[in-house]
């Protein structure tokens, strides 16, 4: 691994912890949040610009394949469940399955760049 994957993962792993305890404690609640909905296009944004980073990086530099799927698949995501925590409990208790719907997303546009990836 290099730096840039030590770097994103610690960053990742603080947004984690933060997002769990502001879950936790009852969210963030802001005056302006975003609606449940922009979450779905955000987490399409970044599954797919983490699939594109991580093609890049597995490619030319020759870095394992297994050392960096826990980061580019699971450490992302955390921005996800952060916004998610922004969001007030009444609107969360009425959309209970957005963070889990928004996760499969992620998943899917992070997989189509390395599904369709060029054969070499």
């Amino acid at each position: 691994m290099k730096r840039f994957e030590i770097v994103v993962g610690g960053a990742c792993a603080v947004v984690w912890l933060v997002a769990t305890i502001l879950l936790r404690t009852g969210g963030l609640e802001l005056e302006r949040f975003p609606p449940p909905r922009a979450l779905f296009s955000f987490a399409a944004i970044v599954g797919w610009i983490a699939g594109n980073v991580y093609m890049s990086r597995i490619g030319p530099s020759g870095i394992s394949r297994r050392a960096l799927v826990p980061i580019y698949l699971g450490g992302p995501p955390s921005l996800l469940w952060l916004l998610w925590a922004c969001v007030p409990g009444p609107v969360q208790a009425e959309s209970p399955l957005v963070p889990l719907l928004s996760l499969g997303i992620y998943g899917i546009f992070f997989l189509v760049p390395v599904t369709l990836r060029k054969r070499s």
